[in-house]
């Protein structure tokens, strides 16, 4: 059964492509479509790991996504475990079976393919060196991944002053907003002479979203990251320490924004959908917000997300488990 999100009255969305104007660039006159009422896409991450996964369990996936008719896919990071070195051959390996795929695919890079690269220490590139290559491999070009190509608004254009972060990136389709941040696992890299400028990009790309969806008069927002973002923990947790400003900026734009915000998020490999932040003013859950965690390795499946402009709940979520990588238990 298909979990709901609650959108408090229809909003009226007139358009002219599926691919619409976002933050200055649009899809060329080739690409215009009638805006779809319904539309369906899918949410992977923490996957492939292992050598069997890569071989087997990853390949059963794309296998099944390919199959479904899909606007496109989003990955949410971790594309290797934090025990496997990081490599060139490794990062155009997974580049290669990402490009199986026949839909569009968005991925945003996770700690295992990057942070946690000086866990490593042999033949391994190191943390920094590890992004600038994942920037050059995964990040080129205005489109996505895949054999079908989505344009993409980049935060290296759209907004000069934070040219670095390539991977930071945002969309629009049927009427609804989508933007990936790089905010890794498993404490977003805190404490690391990089981390400042990155914090600094990735508050200003979220704030531009949300600006940019009001003034599209989006529907709804979705936003993915890697990281968990420790919800559940106090304030002065470690392991929310380098979460808590950029979840503060949400909670405010949240609010503001008035309509569904969902975060999308993987990293620590607990399939879930559930409404965790809460008003620091009034102490109630925000309604309107909405958190989804991918499955993750050992699990290699997939969320089905379904986006309907007639319904008022807007978005709807169910579980794909892949009948290939489905376990048999022992009684």
């Amino acid at each position: 059964m298909f979990t709901r999100l609650l959108l408090a009255g229809v909003l009226a969305f007139v358009g002219t492509a599926g691919i619409t104007s976002v933050g200055g660039t649009a899809a060329g006159a080739a690409d215009a479509r009638p805006e779809p009422e319904t539309f369906e896409f899918a949410l992977i991450g923490d996957v492939p790991y292992s050598d069997f996964e890569v071989t087997n369990s990853f390949p059963n996936l794309i296998e099944e996504v390919n199959q479904a008719p899909l606007a496109f896919v989003i990955h949410d990071g971790d594309i290797k475990s934090g025990s496997t070195a990081c490599t060139a051959e490794l990062f155009r390996s997974r580049y290669a079976q990402f490009q199986t795929l026949a839909h569009p695919l968005i991925y945003i890079p996770g700690d295992n393919e990057w942070t946690d690269c000086g866990r490593v220490k042999t033949n391994s590139l190191a943390p920094e060196a590890a992004l600038d290559l994942l920037r050059e491999i995964f990040c080129q070009g205005s489109e996505s991944l895949g054999q079908r190509q989505l344009p993409l608004v980049r935060q290296s254009e759209a907004q000069p002053e934070h040219r670095a972060y390539r991977e930071n990136v945002r969309w629009a389709y049927g009427g609804v907003m989508f933007a990936g941040l790089n905010l890794p696992g498993s404490g977003n890299n805190f404490g690391r002479s990089e981390f400042a400028a990155r914090q600094a990009a990735n508050l200003a790309w979220l704030r531009d979203s949300f600006a940019v969806a009001h003034r599209e008069k989006s529907r709804a927002l979705m936003l993915i990251i890697q990281a968990n973002p420790r919800f559940d923990l106090a304030a002065t947790n470690q392991l929310r320490a380098g979460f808590n400003e950029w979840l503060a900026a949400l909670e405010r734009e949240t609010i503001a924004f008035d309509r569904p915000v969902v975060l999308v998020h993987g990293d620590s490999h607990y399939f879930r959908i559930d409404k965790p932040l809460v008003s620091s003013r009034s102490g109630r859950r925000i309604e309107h917000f909405t958190r989804v965690e991918t499955f993750g390795h050992p699990d290699a499946h997939w969320v089905r997300v379904r986006v309907d402009a007639r319904d008022p709940e807007v978005f709807s979520f169910h579980p794909q488990i892949v009948a290939k990588n489905r376990l048999r238990h022992d009684p």
